[in-house]
């Protein structure tokens, strides 16, 4: 299956802007989308968006990246009580050797919204951090993903099939449910988790939510592991070079 058109908005075709195209931020929908840089040439290395003093979004460029080039982009989300730096970790390594541009938003509360009672706050500044992002860099709409650990990547399965036209891939590790909702596009997904995972255990996990994935019509790469709850290097890497091959 094959994703509708990413980049622009149903309504009139452009990019626009988060407060131009009001999002449903309580049914987890994002209304941000990739299009013309606005800013300045764009700094690399990593950086504090500005949109909060307690809990900012870190956004990590590498250098090479070059201004007006579309670049491979993922969104990725901490585990409960992280934080920006900790939701970077699982590709920050990989992200240099790749040209991989990096956004880590964190909670506003010890976790996601939607755990807490619903979609709201989190999507809102989510989407806030993608308007501020995509005005600073080109980002190439068949390779932006959202992905996590944890609880980030529950809430990344969960927010990126709602966002299934804005996302084209979903990186979750160590998942622990998807939260029930709408959903549109068909995002190419990939999920690892650690036989030996003892926080959220695989059976009652992974084991349950890929195959329901599959059944309504997800393309969906699995990894099991030998471990605990983390994200071993060699599936970091497996999930990079999936997130940046050419598909099927």
């Amino acid at each position: 299956m094959k994703p509708a058109r990413r980049g622009t908005t149903e309504q009139d075709g452009s990019a626009g802007t988060a407060g131009e195209r009001g999002g449903d931020h309580a049914s987890g929908q994002l209304s941000s989308r990739p299009g013309p840089v606005t800013s300045a040439t764009p700094a690399t290395g990593l950086q504090p968006l500005g949109l909060d003093t307690d809990r900012d979004a870190l956004l990590y460029v590498p250098d090479q990246v070059t201004p007006g080039t579309p670049a491979p982009m993922v969104l990725l989300l901490h585990g409960a009580g992280g934080t920006a730096e900790a939701g970077l970790a699982p590709l920050l390594d990989l992200a240099g050797e790749t040209g991989l541009v990096l956004l880590s938003p964190p909670a506003r509360d010890r976790t996601w919204d939607v755990l807490l009672g619903g979609y709201g706050p989190d999507i809102a500044f989510i989407d806030r951090a993608l308007e501020a992002t995509f005005a600073r860099q080109t980002i190439d709409p068949d390779h932006l993903a959202i992905g996590g650990f944890s609880d980030g990547a529950s809430y990344a399965l969960s927010v990126g099939l709602v966002n299934g036209t804005l996302f084209s891939h979903i990186v979750a590790f160590s998942p622990g449910f998807v939260a029930p909702g709408p959903t549109s596009g068909s995002p190419r997904v990939f999920v690892s988790h650690g036989t030996a995972d003892d926080v959220l255990p695989i059976g009652a996990t992974s084991r349950r939510i890929v195959p329901r994935l599959e059944q309504d019509g997800y393309e969906v790469r699995y990894r099991e592991f030998e471990g605990g709850h983390a994200v071993p290097p060699a599936i970091a890497g497996e999930a990079l070079d999936w997130f940046l091959g050419p598909g099927d």
